[in-house]
């Protein structure tokens, strides 16, 4: 764990003012640049020391079998893990024959700047040799938003008190030497040195090397080209061979002269295209790169950045250090989606080889509504991404003997991948989650397109899961029996609330988009009795509450079992699936995450305002958030209810988590979908933002820290900005036509440039919650 300030606060970037070695693992995460197409971790540009070296391309994995103590039918056969790919980064430095390494000789300064208006990572160092030789090196990398397979470095060497000899090698390097990333041998085996090579070029200041992985069949190349400016003295050549492309630069260089290297680096993949096609593809991405020029990508980058900060910026009064997790956290989210052009979208981004690069249901129910209302365009694709997965999805489905389609709990290319049944197989919400999305994207876009040539046939394939997977009792209640919700210390359930509420609005919203395309949905099988049959299962379905307690179940019965010995359970002993097994998990109150208590956000409409304190109340107590994915949640519904002080201290635990280690594995990459938990935490929470029933709503309060508080949101090609104070919300509609929304169930009519204000209320007072000892929120002070 970060045990220092790594990082200065600043609101506009992120700044490494010292080289830590003890948090390099957490610096290459969190200094990652990606477009959602390539990572680049943010290892130093000699290559060591490092921590974990990672390239990724977006879906390119390895398979390896997974392991069974004893297999079972459904089981699924194979794991996927994302691969560190070919590494373009690579630019190692020779000073009269000392190899660069900050390890030795003296590191008289090293900073870090990660410019998040610019996104580029810049580095500059002076390193003194051994020998007594000193230089400064500075560097700059970016990778572009605007041209997908393109990311590239600039790198200048100056000696600062004699002439010095110096080398520079830019390299492409294929299977690296990783460190061991897994306790399973043959996972191991599977993707150590699983890249074999196809092909290797070198000529003048051009690179290339293309591979195949060894199980999963895909083709990945990466090609580089160069610019070197320095003295006459400068000389390059080039070599390749299997694994490795170099460009070797030589320059005699006096005081005050620079040797400068701009290195173009393009990448691409496919499970299909012969070896030609796909040299071809990254060569002409190379070419276009070229004609740009580095200038011209940085220009690129910096108006495309001005033109997202424009309409996704949240400025935040009062708390220096959350107003710069806020924008590190949404350019991060940006750049796990971008470009990831109907792939998925990973738990970590491609920010590091945690979850085995896996994408979850995290995607649709956190970072996919944070890119609704600000990067629209990425939601569109990242579910075009789940439609194209719905052949392994109805396969999965007709493997259990169920109608449409069951989404995956962990994947890359759709197939499940999840060896733990209870956990993996049976949460079926995922299927709700991905319709969720679809009905937000649709309603905030207006993109009637997309739901009729997209979104009306996942609404149809998840709704036959639905009604498929559940039954109606002799009086006429459907019920869904056997599944798990959100709440992993809680599996294999009947009725839990979150699942059937979600299933009900999926349900729903499947009726309602047949009926507006007709014709498609006939050409799904779809007619009126199937209609019919989803609503009526909407309309029948149950939903757990004990009237004795006053408080909805989390599941059928959940609020008759023995609550977990939370005081006879130590500190250390936390995440308890760590320490404890899920058999005594299971059949105790404990909650890992937020369960009951994100149906009540995601579906608040159907929960009334004293139930939902209840709620709160009642499963405060009994919350240990082993999960990343809990605190931004408890954040709103804590805001919602009145505990704006508790609520805020959340908000910093889901704010933090990656700057400050605070889950002491962000050296595996970032927690994407708690990062997305930042914007929900404030724009949700005290914003009070819902858009429930197509409509948007506002119950806007801020805590007593923060002064001010005001974000954007994109709405149907409109532009709407919102600025709370403690007292006080401006509602603006900046562009567009106009707008309804509501402010506390009044109905405000916004026109252009005409701001409607409105106080702020004090929340109801009501008793503060308890928490499981010891895990209490850190407080803001």
């Amino acid at each position: 764990m970060i045990s220092h300030p790594a990082y200065a606060i600043e609101p506009w970037c992120l700044r490494e003012s010292k080289l830590h070695l003890d948090v390099l693992a957490q610096s290459e995460s969190v200094f990652t640049l990606s477009n959602g197409h390539i990572g680049w971790r943010g290892n130093l540009d000699e290559g060591e020391p490092h921590a974990l070296p990672g390239t990724y391309l977006n879906g390119v994995h390895e398979l390896h079998p997974l392991p069974y103590a004893e297999a079972g039918y459904g089981y699924p056969e194979s794991g996927q893990t994302a691969i560190n790919v070919t590494n373009g980064k690579l630019i190692r430095l020779l000073v009269d024959d000392e190899p660069f390494d900050l390890r030795y000789g003296r590191l008289r300064s090293h900073e870090r700047v990660l410019d998040l208006r610019s996104g580029l990572l810049h580095r500059v160092c002076e390193w003194t040799s051994p020998a007594g030789t000193t230089v400064r090196v500075r560097s700059t990398r970016l990778i572009s938003f605007t041209q997908r397979a393109i990311a590239a470095v600039a790198y200048e060497v100056e000696p600062l008190d004699a002439q010095t000899n110096l080398v520079v090698q830019s390299e492409l390097v294929t299977n690296e030497q990783l460190p061991t990333l897994t306790g399973d041998p043959r996972v191991a085996a599977a993707i150590e040195s699983c890249l074999q090579p196809e092909e290797h070029f070198a000529l003048g200041t051009r690179l290339r090397l293309v591979h195949r992985t060894t199980h999963s069949n895909l083709r990945v190349a990466a090609a580089a080209d160069h610019v070197v400016r320095g003295p006459n003295s400068t000389r390059t050549s080039s070599e390749s061979s299997d694994d490795v492309g170099r460009l070797t630069v030589t320059a005699a260089l006096d005081p005050g002269q620079t040797l400068r290297l701009e290195k173009l680096v393009a990448y691409g993949w496919s499970g299909f295209r012969s070896l030609p096609a796909v040299r071809d593809q990254v060569e002409a991405a190379l070419a276009s790169a070229r004609s740009i020029g580095w200038q011209g990508l940085v220009d690129q980058q910096r108006a495309f950045l001005d033109d997202f900060w424009r309409h996704a910026d949240i400025e935040v009064d009062g708390d220096a250090e959350i107003q710069q997790a806020v924008r590190f956290a949404l350019f991060h989210v940006l750049q796990a989606a971008r470009r990831a052009e109907q792939r998925a979208i990973p738990a970590k981004g491609l920010t590091g080889s945690g979850y085995d690069g896996h994408s979850f249901w995290d995607t649709e129910t956190f970072v996919l509504p944070v890119l609704t209302y600000t990067s629209p365009n990425c939601v569109a694709e990242a579910l075009r991404w789940r439609q194209n997965t719905l052949s392994a999805a109805r396969a999965r489905a007709h493997q259990f003997g169920l109608r449409g389609a069951a989404f995956p709990w962990r994947t890359i290319d759709g197939a499940e991948c999840s060896a733990y049944w209870p956990a993996g197989t049976a949460a079926f919400h995922v299927n709700a989650d991905i319709a969720a999305a679809v009905v937000r994207y649709v309603w905030a876009t207006g993109d009637a397109d997309f739901e009729r040539e997209t979104g009306l046939e996942l609404l149809v394939e998840t709704a036959r899961l639905w009604h498929s997977l559940g039954h109606h009792d002799s009086g006429g209640r459907f019920h869904i029996d056997g599944v798990t919700g959100p709440d992993e210390y809680s599996a294999v359930a009947n009725d839990n609330a979150y699942t059937n509420l979600m299933a009900r609005a999926n349900l729903q919203a499947a009726a309602e988009a047949a009926e507006r395309h007709a014709a498609q949905s006939a050409a799904y099988g779809v007619d009126d009795e199937e209609t019919a049959s989803w609503r009526d299962a909407a309309k029948a379905m149950a939903v757990p509450y004990n009237p004795a307690l006053g408080v909805h179940e989390q599941s059928a019965g959940y609020t008759g079992l023995d609550v977990w010995d939370f005081a006879g359970t130590r500190p250390e002993q936390y995440p308890l699936m760590l320490h404890f097994p899920y058999f005594d998990l299971y059949r105790k109150q404990v909650v890992k995450q937020a369960d009951l208590v994100l149906a009540m956000y995601l579906c608040g409409d159907a929960f009334e305002e004293d139930q939902k304190a209840r709620n709160f109340a009642y499963y405060e107590p009994m919350t240990v958030r082993d999960s990343s994915l809990s605190a931004c949640i408890q954040c709103v519904m804590a805001a919602e209810v009145g505990h704006l002080s508790l609520a805020y201290d959340y908000l910093g635990e889901a704010a933090l988590i990656d700057l400050a280690d605070l889950e002491k594995n962000t050296r595996d990459g970032l927690h994407i979908a708690s990062l997305a938990g930042v914007w929900i935490g404030l724009v949700a929470g005290f914003g009070g933002m819902r858009d429930h029933g197509n409509f948007l709503h506002f119950a806007p309060r801020l805590p007593e820290r923060l002064d001010r508080l005001a974000f954007s949101l994109r709405l149907r090609q409109r532009f709407l900005r919102i600025d709370i104070t403690s007292s006080r919300v401006t509602y603006t509609l900046k562009e567009g036509d106009p707008l309804q929304i509501s402010h506390r169930g009044e109905v405000i009519a916004l026109s252009k440039d005409a701001p409607q204000t409105r106080p702020t209320e004090p929340p109801t007072a009501r008793p503060e919650p308890a928490q499981p000892p010891g895990r209490r929120p850190a407080p803001r002070h």
